[in-house]
């Protein structure tokens, strides 16, 4: 199973890697709260949860696997909008760009279905999995 992930983020980032004779998304990034990884599985079908009562602070960074664990390498800058979940729309969070966000505070203009959508500020990040389900 880990040498699944291991090939899968491989493959993930060797593709995100072609689009480096554009010079843009040569890195692969993922989202983390309190240092973890925050999608379930780090490929094309991986899924970003978090509970509606989550704690911490939410980064987005450049991920390297290393001894079978996802780790930040630094903390990127970012915004955050939120996607309501009744009528699709997307309102800004923030107009400031951030390297990281104390997950209540974003929390606390959500409901349950609504999506944190995370953009990254820098071309060459690439952030697949870029929406969170709130549960």
């Amino acid at each position: 199973m880990t040498n699944k992930f291991c090939v899968l983020a491989l493959f993930m980032c060797l593709m995100v890697s072609s689009a480096a004779a554009q010079g843009s998304f040569t890195n692969c990034t993922a989202a983390f709260l309190n240092g973890r990884l925050v999608v379930n599985e780090y490929s094309p079908e991986g899924k970003c949860m978090i509970d509606s009562t989550a704690q911490g602070m939410l980064t987005v960074s450049p991920a390297t696997y290393e001894n079978n664990v996802w780790k930040a390498s630094y903390p990127a800058e970012f915004m955050i909008a939120i996607r309501d979940k009744n009528t699709g729309t997307l309102c800004m969070f923030s107009d400031k760009k951030i390297k990281k966000v104390d997950i209540s505070k974003v929390l606390a203009k959500c409901r349950k279905g609504d999506h944190i959508v995370l953009l990254t500020m820098d071309e060459h990040l690439a952030l697949p999995h870029n929406e969170i389900l709130i549960q």
